[in-house]
């Protein structure tokens, strides 16, 4: 394929979306133990966004965040396992649109009911992808299985990373001559934290730098948890460095965005805590790593907050693609392409409740800008932290008498910011039935088994 051809057509786009990767475990964010050469090199390449955040820090809501470019909201994924609504409009369904060719690999974990086995049907449940090798969600790493068009499940024992890694390369060889937006949802590191033994054996657990927020003794943020972590994520980033060579052998490497991310972070015992669904740096902070040769110059570190509903409307920009009005994130588009410094001010998080897996039992809002955090319960201010003389958000500010006037400002813009996008403690959502839709209340949904002893009811809910 000649290069002038490739420079004529639209870019294509490679999203790699792992899953609990946090944004501080990679060597360019300054992490001395975790090892990770690919994404390194593909940082100095393009951009490192230093401040990519999940506006709602848990899986199945940061992934119809991403995918729409709404707020959790507005978009009704407001806990784990419910199933994305048919009638919204995607990215994915805009690059269809817009004559590209779709496909989605991996974990994905938007369609509510069990996870087991996990097939979703072609069609509107796939949400705009066509090209299909995937399951709802499963973190057994080396027994898995994925399906294609039929509900034949396809059993695989390698490590999963690399499994999805071989089905993406598959794709990119079919696609390869048309315009492509490709995303692949890779289930590590999410615990358990496991990978195969050369990279379990490249971290001593004794021998890694914690931080300073870090509490030891706590279950599912041990040392040795953490060691586990670090591995997969190295055994993650050798298989970054095969889709690099692959894009690079097909002569794409040029005309193709890579965007590198993940949904949410996690704890791994900072603040005493574990998992996501928390407003601390070490859950809200992910990865953000963008490349574009043809266009973007590279070596580039930006502190702009690029937060997950912005990735749709700025990788949909990007490609000369209308922009869908829907869209309540901001296109960061001319950030990439002009080096500017813009963006939002603010971040804006949400995680509803009462939701009792993993301890946390009240919903929350924060804003976060470029120095301060801010959360609060319904009833009462939580944290205020300054990121930057207190980074590791060890000394909370709430209701102290010096940062009054700074905590009044931040509360007023986190209830401007729940106006602008029709936020309320007393939020009422939609999940879809066999007749229709059936409204829910958050004050009402106490958990999500409760939720899913109803939805068993329900056929069109099941796999």
């Amino acid at each position: 394929m000649g290069a002038e051809h490739v420079d004529e057509r639209p870019p294509n786009v490679l999203f790699i979306l792992p899953d609990e990767w946090r944004g501080q475990a990679l060597g360019c964010m300054g992490n001395v133990d975790a090892r990770t050469p690919h994404l390194d090199q593909l940082a100095a390449e393009g951009i490192l966004f230093r401040n990519t955040l999940a506006n709602t820090p848990v899986c199945c809501p940061a992934r119809a965040d991403i995918l729409t470019g709404t707020y959790a909201s507005r978009n009704g994924m407001v806990a784990n396992d419910l199933r994305l609504r048919e009638s919204l409009g995607t990215m994915a369904g805009a690059f269809k649109k817009a004559g590209y060719c779709t496909g989605y690999v991996g974990k994905w974990h938007l369609d509510g009911g069990p996870r087991f086995p996990g097939f979703i049907p072609p069609g509107p449940r796939r949400h705009g992808f066509d090209w299909w090798a995937a399951n709802e969600c499963n973190h057994n790493y080396f027994y898995s299985w994925y399906f294609r068009d039929a509900n034949i499940p396809i059993i695989t024992t390698q490590y999963e990373p690399e499994g999805w890694t071989d089905l993406a390369i598959e794709f990119l060889y079919e696609a390869q001559s048309q315009p492509f937006f490709l995303m692949v949802g890779i289930g590590a590191p999410h615990d358990p934290y496991i990978a195969p033994e050369k990279y379990l054996k490249m971290y001593n657990p004794d021998a890694l730098k914690m931080r300073p927020n870090w509490v030891s003794g706590i279950r599912g943020g041990s040392r040795k948890d953490i060691a586990g972590y670090y591995a997969a994520i190295t055994a993650i980033d050798d298989q970054i460095g095969r889709l690099m060579n692959v894009l690079k052998e097909l002569g794409i490497e040029g005309n193709t965005i890579v965007l590198f991310s993940s949904d949410h972070g996690n704890m791994l015992g900072s603040q005493g805590k574990i998992w996501k669904r928390k407003p601390w740096e070490e859950a809200i902070r992910v990865p953000g790593i963008l490349r574009y040769p043809r266009r973007v110059k590279g070596g580039q570190r930006k502190e702009t907050l690029f937060s997950h509903v912005d990735i749709a409307p700025t990788l949909l920009a990007l490609c000369g693609i209308t922009v869908p009005p829907e869209m309540q994130g901001t296109d960061l588009s001319a950030v990439i392409l002009e080096g500017s410094d813009g963006g939002p001010f603010s971040a804006f998080f949400q995680i509803f409740g009462p939701y009792h897996a993993g301890g946390v039992l009240n919903a929350w809002r924060a804003i976060r800008t470029d120095r301060y955090l801010y959360a609060r319960t319904e009833s009462q201010p939580w944290l205020l932290h300054d990121l930057e003389n207190d980074p590791y958000e060890m000394n909370n500010l709430v209701n102290n008498r010096g940062a009054s006037s700074l905590q009044q400002e931040m509360e007023s813009r986190l209830q401007e910011w729940m106006r602008k996008i029709g936020d309320s403690w007393n939020l009422d959502w939609t999940v879809p039935v066999e007749d229709g839709e059936r409204l829910f209340n958050y004050r009402t949904f106490y958990t999500v088994d409760e939720y899913l002893q109803w939805a068993k009811a329900h056929p069109n809910l099941e796999p």
